[in-house]
């Protein structure tokens, strides 16, 4: 591909054929409303954890069972992103996806019990598995690799933004008409978005489909593919693996059980509870976005992804692990609040930099399955993360306690999986040992 020069720089790719830069946000901008969705869906059953166990008379414990029952099924979902990206276009699947996730969250609307309750949380864990990997896939298309970085963390982001700008307003619905309406307003939203969906999308040039298509626009067509016991094998897989398997985990906790720490440990009302729910996820913006944003242009200037998508990262874990250990020590409700806030910040940098280190080992047509095959092994992460919190907090002698506790121990975590990233994740390095061409 040709390329064009800049004093004092590594040469960057010229633009491929067929690409749009306008265009390519704009397919950005519709995928993070469909992410933002996703996250919405998953951030409601904090929001009405309260409710839901004094209306049907739940323990801590079975509301962590039914979180972590969600992230089971989203686990086994993740799995099927290859398979159904081989037997759908981007296109279809993820309409699909949509279509199954508004009607998963009505169930419950119409029959409010513990088992409808557990039943339609692990279909819609089923449902949204495949998403990630696949919208992941569906955002490369569009955008060259050293440009990856800002991209990615825009979908990451649509985590916090849900919770920045969809929880406050689900709260006050929840407060005002009943946690079903959330529900509904929810399922409501992801038919809208469709709408808006299947007219607009194409792939973009720099998917596996395209480069096949342009004779190779993107220089990989024709590279064979890598046997997948090298890439699971690889040190920045199993690495990567386990840095954002830990960090999930926290994340999984702060979905679930955030709303109730703030409510039933420090004493905050049920609407500022839902509000403040937010607070980590503004401060996860702006760590995210300096770091990939800073990422992607130090990578075009030359620096390698081992820094930038290896120790980057790895640093951010360790001070997220770090904050989340002080926790239990910490007395005053807003200071507790802001250790939070900042700890989460840092740690969920991490997912977009990791993202697109995998992205560089592999050739495009692996990228799905392989993004499939690592966001499953991550999300193993919410299946134990939030129903080991609510046992904690049963066994504790005050919510206050208990929730520090799960904390503590779930920062201790991160601290592990972000030295095996520090040690490990190298994508040059396996890049260049499992692409070369034979």
């Amino acid at each position: 591909m040709p390329t064009t020069e800049v004093p004092g720089t590594r040469a960057a790719p010229a633009p491929s054929a067929g690409e749009s830069r306008a265009k390519a946000w704009g397919f950005t901008g519709l995928l993070m409303l469909l992410y933002i969705v996703n996250w919405a869906d998953k951030a409601v059953f904090g929001l009405v954890a309260q409710p839901l166990a004094e209306e049907l008379h739940l323990t801590s414990s079975q509301i962590g069972l039914i979180g972590s029952s969600f992230f089971l099924t989203f686990t086994v979902g993740n799995l099927v992103a290859g398979l159904l990206n081989r037997w759908m276009t981007l296109k279809w699947s993820l309409a699909l996806l949509a279509v199954g996730w508004s009607f998963a969250m009505l169930p419950l609307v119409v029959s409010a019990t513990f088992t409808v309750l557990l039943l339609s949380r692990m279909l819609l864990g089923f449902l949204e598995g495949p998403s990630g990997p696949i919208i992941h896939t569906a955002l490369y298309s569009w955008h060259p690799r050293e440009k990856r970085g800002l991209p990615s963390a825009c979908i990451t982001a649509c985590a916090s933004i849900a919770k920045i700008a969809v929880a406050p307003g689900l709260a006050v619905v929840v407060a005002a008409y009943g946690w079903r309406t959330a529900f509904v307003v929810l399922a409501a939203a992801g038919l809208v978005w469709l709408v808006i969906w299947l007219p607009t999308w194409t792939p973009g040039p720099y998917g596996a489909d395209k480069a096949a298509g342009a004779g190779g626009a993107t220089g990989t067509a024709d590279e064979p593919a890598v046997p997948w016991a090298k890439v699971l094998l690889s040190p920045t897989f199993l690495a990567s693996a386990l840095a954002t398997m830990s960090m999930y985990a926290l994340v999984t906790v702060v979905l679930t059980w955030l709303p109730s720490y703030f409510e039933m440990g420090l004493g905050y009302s049920r609407v500022q509870a839902g509000t403040m729910f937010g607070f980590p996820s503004i401060a996860s913006i702006v760590v995210m976005f300096g770091l990939s944003w800073i990422g992607d242009r130090l990578i075009a200037r030359g620096a390698t992804s081992r820094v930038l998508r290896g120790v980057v990262p790895s640093v951010a874990l360790l001070v997220c692990g770090a904050t989340m250990a002080l926790l239990p020590s910490i007395g005053t409700p807003a200071a507790a609040v802001a250790v939070v806030s900042l700890g989460y910040a840092f740690g969920a940098s991490i997912f977009p930099l990791f993202n697109a280190g995998l992205a560089e080992i592999v050739p495009p047509r692996q990228l799905a399955s392989t993004l499939g095959i690592f966001m499953a092994l991550m999300s193993l992460g919410g299946v134990y993360g939030p129903y080991l919190t609510g046992w904690i907090v049963d066994q504790a002698a005050n919510p206050a306690d208990g929730y520090g506790r799960a904390f503590q121990i779930f920062g201790g975590m991160v601290l592990v999986g972000g030295l095996a990233a520090l040690l490990g994740v190298n994508p040059e390095r396996d890049a260049a040992r499992l692409r070369r061409r034979s």
